[in-house]
């Protein structure tokens, strides 16, 4: 009789706690890597050309090399994050051309509509340094996250477009998105027209 209630027991024991359990189970969502940042320092944009401007001493600074690159336009590179701050440059001779620019920048910035799921826009002023412009802050999965322009309303047109080369999936990039506006808005706050 004692070895029944031996064997018993430890039966209804281990019955009790595995009827206590919640059967619940739901996978885990996907995870991503953890993403180091450096630490934030800026150096001087000083080329023979017709702007200046701090750049991130992690990004590395290379001459355009598409096909229909022009003299004095250039990357910065986020080798680290795979990204691109595409800039360029144009000299404006009439107000036209400047007009023109200006809404071929609002057209490229709003041709992601389609898979954005907010584009805030963001006027750019610097009397004191004639600087202006806008910045078009692009969210969801988007080819461009950040676009701006910035013009001294006269003679000079600047335009950034960040991109990624990787597919949009703004949940994952969205750290590092945040971690480059900081350098495009240094960028931005710096920069200035050399003549």
């Amino acid at each position: 009789m004692k070895l029944k209630s031996f064997v018993f027991l430890p039966f209804m024991l281990l019955l009790c706690f595995s009827a206590c359990q919640n059967n619940d189970y739901s996978p885990k969502p996907k995870g991503y890597y953890r993403i180091e940042f450096p630490k934030k320092a800026y150096a001087a944009f000083s080329k023979p050309v017709p702007y200046q401007f701090q750049y991130p001493v992690y990004a590395t600074i290379e001459q355009d090399q598409s096909r229909d690159a022009r003299a004095n336009w250039y990357n910065l590179h986020f080798k680290q994050f795979n990204g691109y701050l595409h800039l360029t440059y144009y000299d404006v001779s009439a107000k036209g051309e400047y007009d023109q620019m200006v809404e071929d920048a609002r057209k490229l910035a709003f041709k992601h509509t389609i898979k954005a799921s907010a584009i805030d826009q963001r006027i750019i002023n610097y009397p004191q340094q004639k600087v202006y412009g806008i910045y078009y802050a692009i969210e969801g999965n988007t080819a461009s996250s950040v676009q701006f322009f910035l013009t001294d309303s006269a003679k000079h047109y600047f335009r950034g477009a960040l991109y990624f080369n990787e597919r949009p999936q703004y949940d994952s990039i969205a750290p590092v998105v945040k971690f480059i506006k900081t350098d495009i808005d240094t960028l931005i706050s710096t920069f200035r027209w050399k003549n």
